[in-house]
């Protein structure tokens, strides 16, 4: 089931996108499996349409910026396991982490 979670989120995924094509790093995380990915079961897409101002972001938290998906006019980098969470924390949305129990 990839992918699953983005359509039960209208809201949180409008305001990501409105965000990310402003040029500002947008945080978006839901539900998500992945069989290559045993145990992780939440995604938080940090998307920006700047894709420059993007791999800074990446780079500043030793993140590899070759790992951006160039989708459409949302590009971003997925975050997943331990990284996901220290990164929320460091951003303070500890909305996310307590949202889905990270």
């Amino acid at each position: 089931m990839r992918g699953c979670g983005l359509r039960h989120f209208p809201s949180g995924i409008e305001k990501w996108k409105e965000q990310a094509a402003r040029g500002e790093i947008a945080f978006l995380t839901h539900y998500w499996v992945d069989p290559r990915f045993p145990g992780i079961r939440t995604v938080t897409k940090v998307g920006c349409a700047d894709v420059g101002k993007l791999a800074d972001w990446c780079r500043k938290n030793g993140l590899n910026p070759r790992y951006i998906h160039m989708r459409d006019d949302y590009p971003h980098f997925d975050l997943l396991g331990p990284e996901q969470k220290k990164v929320l924390m460091q951003e303070g949305l500890r909305d996310h982490i307590e949202r889905f129990r990270l």
